[in-house]
């Protein structure tokens, strides 16, 4: 006799303790949200894989996602350049590394020109 197949796997409890609760809140990742004065920040202008373009490169965030969106509008305005947030860094396009930095160092950050 053939075993029934079953079409998804996913969902199979096999043993529960505490009912059918979903606890992938546990198991997220918490992202510290530290004010400006406790970050170090490394900006770096780099065209490793991006075809020959410039680009400017912001790290050591250790905040939110809402406080990086609201400084990544703050930074294209400034430099009048486009750019995004990937993997907790942020990427403006073109090279604006010092005017960055001094733009952070107003804003609070601890911030430091890093690379040649």
């Amino acid at each position: 006799m053939a075993a029934a197949k079953s079409g998804n796997n996913k969902d199979r409890v096999v043993y529960s303790e505490f009912g059918n609760a979903s606890h992938d809140e546990a198991f997220e990742r918490a992202t510290p949200d530290l004010p400006p004065k406790q970050q170090n920040l490394r900006v770096e202008a780099s065209r490793a894989g991006r075809k020959g373009k410039t680009v400017t490169i912001i790290r050591g965030f250790q905040t939110n996602a809402e406080t990086m969106n609201d400084l990544l509008k703050k930074l294209k305005a400034q430099c009048g350049a486009g750019g995004t947030i990937k993997d907790d860094t942020i990427e403006i396009q073109g090279d604006h590394k010092q005017k960055i930095v001094e733009f952070l160092l107003k804003q609070g950050y601890k911030a430091k020109a890093s690379g040649g």
